[in-house]
């Protein structure tokens, strides 16, 4: 049995096929952290952060969750990146847009109750209002008629804390968190403090800063200077803590989750072989010598 969905329901499909001994493929939620180093390539991770924190209006399990700037670079790279999503083309998906519109009216509530949990030490960004765009609360820019799809506006949330309840919020929606770090071991500490794990990305040009990322960091997804919806075909693709059970889709290790092992051995000895424990004794020779 396989299942992609929130991390609640997955427990529960967890708990019922355990009753039966058997092990369920879950690949569930995630709040995907993108750490930029004051040695990235600026341009590269902006264009990371937009993608991965709005393309399909932040609808995948691997959409940006927070993107975590170090203190250097904060307020410059925040600025680049409000500038771009304010100036993203939203709207028609048959148009070249940013994205479209939300999966249904259910999902845009879901989204208007995380915009409940903004507090009044975040600052709001991205677009020239929140919540549904439509002609009484429209979006600069719009591409089409809002009135034809379930389109929300683009929001960013900057002053982000691990004591906020975004912090730890699987949004699902067109909105990302921004916070700051110090330290690169700050920076996996917050990346890893909410207990999901399924994809990061740090954007780096230091090899030692991507091997200790790599190392500290619980997510089962690991991307260097690519965005975290980045996820290549032939990797095994899944997540660890609350994201999943250590199961993985794609490439060779699909095949694990949806088979099982049957070992065989057929015995031409002739006598009884007591559980692989005859052996052949080798005495040692110190008289020999390996020739050149």
């Amino acid at each position: 049995m396989g299942f992609t969905g929130s991390t609640e329901v997955g427990k529960k499909i967890g708990a019922k096929t355990g009753e039966y001994i058997q092990s369920a493929c879950l690949e569930l939620g995630g709040k995907n952290p993108m750490v930029v180093m004051p040695d990235a390539n600026i341009d590269l991770a902006l264009d990371g952060a937009l993608f991965a924190g709005f393309g399909t209006a932040g609808q995948r399990c691997t959409s940006l969750g927070t993107l975590w700037l170090h203190e250097s670079i904060y307020e410059s790279f925040l600025a680049k990146f409000t500038a771009l999503v304010e100036n993203a083309a939203v709207g028609d998906p048959f148009a070249d847009v940013l994205f479209g519109p939300m999966i249904s009216e259910k999902y845009l509530a879901n989204h208007l109750g995380h915009l409940e949990m903004i507090q009044p030490h975040h600052k709001v960004s991205g677009s020239t209002s929140t919540g549904r765009i439509s002609a009484s609360n429209p979006r600069k820019g719009f591409v089409g008629d809002p009135d034809k799809g379930v389109f929300a506006h683009p929001v960013i949330v900057s002053g982000i804390t691990k004591a906020d309840a975004l912090y730890s919020t699987e949004t699902f929606g067109p909105l990302v968190t921004v916070g700051k770090f110090s330290t690169l071991d700050e920076a996996i500490e917050l990346g890893n403090g909410h207990g999901y794990g399924l994809s990061c990305a740090i954007y780096t040009t230091d090899p030692q800063n991507v091997w200790r990322f790599r190392e500290g960091i619980s997510a089962g997804m690991v991307s260097i200077n690519n965005s975290t919806s980045g996820a290549e075909a032939h990797l095994p693709f899944g997540g660890n803590g609350l994201s999943g059970n250590g199961s993985r889709q794609s490439g060779i290790w699909v095949l694990d989750q949806f088979t099982r092992w049957q070992s065989m051995n057929w015995d031409w000895s002739n006598k009884l072989q007591k559980a692989q424990m005859d052996v052949i004794e080798i005495h040692h020779d110190p008289s020999f010598d390996l020739k050149s």
